[in-house]
């Protein structure tokens, strides 16, 4: 294990010369009238965190952020010809997709894992954490939907192939709430192909509502809107991650052209 995590608490010297922005804008001028976002897209940690305490090998499981989700948020933008948001910033830092009165918004703990640098953390060191990377994600989310008046918000995230020793089967999981304008002729063309596994708000279910992004910036608003989980064994390399993508794409652009 590394040095112990620096405090800091406040939001103006958390992010300092040499760390990566809080999000990353791909593909801003984008045609289509969707935006894409990435909460998990990045497993950064602010230098001044000192990682948080933990082996960097650590930082590169699926704790810390959604592997492979970037790469098929970046192809999809290829394809789609949208914009995107990427985090830049580990979960556990503070995990974007999170309310942040909600007690995995920065965890102590995951996955059996103690992270010494969010130990007992006082309100000032949270709030320098939303300040420099949870505000500024999601004012630009913001941003770029009021952008695009009417717009469908898209996530993507990427799951483990098994979860507390149980396979999970499904290649795709195409998350939804009461709004299926994008999942219900999303899963009915992917259904097309016998070859694929299409989990129905699995390996979650869109009706829980433990998310942030979607909630905030979708479901109020009226907006077309899906979450989709891509099965990380099948997008951690660059074959993968374009393959479905492509798979994904071409059921999706005709889904978005026909709610414009």
């Amino acid at each position: 294990m590394s040095a112990s995590a620096t405090v800091i608490s406040n939001p103006a010297t958390l992010l300092q010369s040499g760390d990566p922005a809080p999000y990353t804008i791909v593909n801003p001028g984008g045609r289509a009238n969707a935006v894409l976002v990435c909460d998990h897209g990045g497993h950064a940690v602010p230098g001044a965190l000192n990682g948080l305490g933990l082996d960097p090998a650590l930082l590169e499981r699926h704790i810390a952020w959604d592997i492979g989700a970037a790469a098929v948020t970046r192809a999809l933008v290829a394809r789609l010809d949208a914009p995107a948001l990427l985090a830049g910033y580990s979960r556990l830092t503070i995990d974007l997709n999170r309310p942040l009165d909600d007690l995995t918004s920065v965890r102590e703990i995951s996955d059996g894992v103690v992270i010494p640098g969010n130990q007992g953390l006082s309100s000032a060191e949270i709030d320098a954490r939303i300040a420099a990377i949870f505000d500024p994600y999601h004012d630009a989310v913001a941003a770029a939907i009021a952008a695009r008046p009417g717009a469908a918000l898209i996530s993507v995230h990427s799951f483990t192939p098994a979860m507390k020793g149980v396979a999970r089967p499904w290649h795709i999981g195409v998350l939804y709430n009461s709004d299926a304008r994008i999942a219900a002729p999303l899963m009915a063309a992917l259904a097309r192909d016998p070859a694929l596994c299409i989990g129905d708000n699995k390996p979650y279910s869109g009706f829980d509502l433990f998310g942030k992004t979607i909630e905030t910036h979708a479901l109020p608003a009226g907006l077309p809107n899906v979450l989709l989980e891509f099965r990380q064994d099948l997008i951690d390399h660059d074959r993968g991650d374009e393959h479905w993508a492509g798979i994904v794409a071409a059921a999706l652009s005709p889904v978005l052209d026909g709610l414009s």
